[in-house]
């Protein structure tokens, strides 16, 4: 009998997920095939599944996924990024990105802008699911892959090779964090796994979010304070002793934030803009006020793969923050149209989807 996967396949807009089943992939030169053992459901599968990004259809969705080793193919690595050896059955995580590593943007030290970039759940469906929608992945040649330590359950490292990663990309262009105040707008996945970062760091931070739970959230990932959106400018007159903030980072995508991040920070302070993934209104700039005032405006999209192996030393290495508790539920794939539908819940965070729970 010939192997079989099964995917669960978004072709439009209000259709519900195709659930089929393929001949299971055989790994191609340079590739390895993972069964996968967990996917959750990012932000920007939702904005996809909404009609807000622009995807080619038919796809699998799903670029948050975990699995285990189960083929490699001829001449595909033995080892993961860092060097350590891989084997049948290890769990891994990779890279949402694969890059050729010789482009124009690979050698200026922008691989996730590579020209022939590859990104898992986003590529049209060619019969080799790439998403995590799916009971296997073919991990192409080139993917940085990771192995994940047996002491991260599987709710903390599913979301490492987007959220965790990403947040790691964001701060690391703020460069110096210890001692150091800042204000993280939104709090959801993203900005609660900043707020546990910066705090580790050294840094003082405020979280704003206009939901009173996720503020509460907050707190309990290091937030130092967490407040409504309004309250921002009163807050950071004590926590800044009225300078403002020397760093601040745009998590939520809401357009209203922005303006208000802007004049948040102090003279000589800068701004992280992250969770604007799909297209929304334009950013009022005065450019003389960045002038006067001497600010840095950054954009982050997606991370290089060494940001991906700190997202997981940082989660194996902290295990006091309550990372497991942000997905809430796991979903069969033959249910992952009710898992999209609870992901959208208010106050759901992240939801899990297995090949079978």
């Amino acid at each position: 009998m010939i192997p079989e996967a099964t995917v669960a396949l978004f072709h439009a807009v209000g259709q519900p997920f195709d659930i089929c089943v393929i001949p299971k992939p055989v790994a191609g030169p340079g590739e390895m095939i993972v069964d996968v053992t967990g996917c959750t459901i990012c932000g920007s599968d939702l904005h996809t599944c909404a009609g807000h990004r622009q995807v080619a259809v038919p796809t699998v969705l799903g670029h948050e996924v975990i699995g285990r080793v189960c083929e490699f193919g001829p001449e595909a690595p033995r080892t993961d990024f860092t060097g350590k050896p891989l084997s049948i059955g290890d769990r891994v995580t990779w890279s949402v990105a694969v890059n050729c590593g010789h482009c124009f943007f690979c050698n200026r030290g922008l691989p996730q802008k590579c020209e022939r970039l590859l990104k898992y759940g986003h590529a049209k469906f060619d019969g080799r699911p790439d998403g995590g929608l799916t009971s296997v992945v073919v991990l192409r040649a080139g993917s940085a892959v990771f192995r994940i330590p047996d002491s991260l359950p599987d709710e903390v490292a599913s979301p490492a090779n987007c959220a965790t990663a990403t947040v790691v990309a964001a701060l690391r262009v703020a460069e110096t964090l210890a001692g150091q105040t800042a204000l993280v707008q939104g709090a959801g996945m993203l900005g609660l796994t900043a707020c546990a970062m910066l705090h580790t760091a050294g840094a003082r931070v405020l979280c704003a979010d206009p939901t009173p739970s996720r503020r509460e959230l907050a707190k309990q990932f290091g937030a130092e304070s967490a407040v409504s959106p309004e309250e921002v400018s009163e807050a950071a007159k004590v926590l800044t002793s009225g300078y403002g903030f020397d760093m601040a980072f745009e998590f939520s995508g809401a357009a209203a934030a922005m303006p208000a991040g802007l004049a948040a920070i102090r003279i000589g302070g800068t701004y992280v803009l992250a969770g604007a993934v799909f297209p929304g209104p334009s950013l009022p700039i005065d450019p003389e006020q960045f002038i006067r005032r001497h600010l840095r405006l950054f954009g982050i999209h997606n991370y290089t793969p060494t940001d991906l192996g700190d997202a997981l030393s940082f989660l194996d290495s902290h295990p006091e923050y309550p990372f497991a508790s942000l997905v809430s539920k796991w979903f069969p794939l033959s249910d992952v149209d009710a898992a999209f539908a609870h992901a959208r819940s208010p106050g759901v965070l992240r939801v899990g989807v297995r090949p079978s729970c």
